[in-house]
């Protein structure tokens, strides 16, 4: 068995040394301008501060560069990748290919993850960006185990499964909380904080996440992913690379869910985990989780032929 690898947001300073403290092996953060869907935007200062925390635990850092580049970011991007190579970034997540393009060109030391979110859902897909500077890809989240099974047996690099956090099942660059705003003459804040929620139309259960930052719109599915029930499976088909994602889990609590996926993890790989633990960690899960959010198993137990 490879070593599981585990990937965790953080949303401060205090929470990736926490993390690190765990075992965590890699601490994913950004800035606003370049990466999409964090729990807190870092300033260059808390970037370099994060790297040294990574690094002096012997773990490695992780940024999001993942944003929809028009041109006017892609003329920018230059000196923030060169104060990542700086600093000693590890990974960078990328969705753009004008990113790979300059970390070609310009020879950039980084490993790039293939990261456009919901986009990722086949190992012919995931294996063309190997091809073409990849190392490792992160996968769809709505993709049923059928068809994660299949993706397995062919896939040639890492590839990356949510176990738990919000997934997000759109992205729009248009500003469509502002646009609505602007029409109806409501006054509102539309950030995350705010805690927006759309509903489909004769549907009332229904209820997606929604905010809108400098990079557009986002929409994320009703429940959150808890993949806890699932891991030993997710393990024997070769998916040992888990991101924990707290943008809508904050502080210590997302630290303690953190701290039982490292518990499974440590479990799996003594080879004594089995599923009656794996129902007593995911009910700990629950306890912690967001009053008012959701949690399930994402499209995992979903008839491939029902998803559109």
């Amino acid at each position: 068995m490879e070593k599981i690898t585990i990937t965790a947001t953080a949303e401060s300073i205090e929470q990736a040394k926490a993390l690190l403290d765990l075992g965590v092996d890699r601490i994913y953060v950004g800035e606003s301008q370049f990466g999409l869907r964090l729990p807190k935007p870092f300033s260059y200062d808390e970037l370099k501060q994060v790297a040294q925390l990574a690094h002096h635990a012997g773990k490695s850092l992780t940024v999001a560069v993942n944003a929809l580049m028009h041109q006017d970011m892609m003329d920018q991007i230059k000196p923030y990748l060169d104060f990542l190579r700086e600093i000693g970034t590890d990974y960078i997540t990328v969705g753009d290919t004008g990113v790979f393009y300059v970390l070609k060109r310009d020879g950039y030391p980084f490993k790039a993850i293939y990261d456009t979110s919901v986009m990722a859902t086949s190992s012919r897909q995931l294996n063309f960006w190997g091809q073409h500077g990849a190392t490792e890809a992160v996968l769809a989240r709505e993709i049923p185990s059928a068809e994660l099974f299949k993706i397995a047996e062919n896939v040639e690099i890492p590839a990356e499964i949510l176990v738990y956090g919000a997934s997000v099942i759109h992205h729009s660059k248009r500003p469509l909380l502002q646009n609505y705003y602007n029409f109806t003459q409501i006054e509102d804040k539309k950030d995350k904080e705010r805690g927006l929620f759309l509903s489909e139309p004769n549907k009332p259960e229904t209820h997606y996440s929604i905010y809108e930052d400098n990079h557009g719109t986002h929409i994320f599915t009703d429940n959150d992913i808890d993949m806890m029930t699932k891991l030993l499976e997710l393990v024997e088909c070769g998916f040992d690379h888990w991101k924990l994602d707290g943008i809508y889990c904050p502080g210590e609590n997302f630290v303690e869910i953190t701290r039982l996926f490292v518990q499974a993890r440590a479990a799996i790989e003594a080879g004594t985990f089995t599923q009656d633990q794996a129902f007593v960690l995911d009910e700990q899960i629950r306890q912690l989780h967001p009053t008012g959010r959701g949690l399930d198993t994402g499209f995992y137990e979903f008839d491939p032929d029902m998803v559109k």
